[in-house]
């Protein structure tokens, strides 16, 4: 399974991350379909997760976020990683 950030943004009371998974057989995606938090659409290249954030949880929303992204992305997909691979061992 590979997770990588594939959007992330606000507006002015809406604040997401779209995580892109590829690397999963069907009944994995079918399994974490009905079994993670935010809105899932499958698509050829890979199943897309969107998870929204209250303004004060927003991953990318600090100053040092801000000047060090590149890290705070690595992190949010190592975190995606780890959340869905327990998912998938819960089920």
């Amino acid at each position: 399974m590979k997770v990588e950030i594939f959007d992330y943004g606000s507006d002015e009371t809406n604040y997401y991350v779209v995580y892109k998974v590829t690397g999963l057989g069907l009944d994995e995606e079918g399994r974490l379909q009905g079994n993670v938090e935010g809105d899932v659409d499958i698509k050829n290249d890979g199943m897309y997760i969107t998870t929204h954030f209250e303004e004060k949880y927003y991953p990318f929303g600090s100053d040092a976020a801000k000047c060090r992204i590149e890290d705070f992305i690595a992190r949010e997909e190592i975190e995606m990683t780890v959340y869905l691979t327990s998912v998938l061992e819960d089920e």
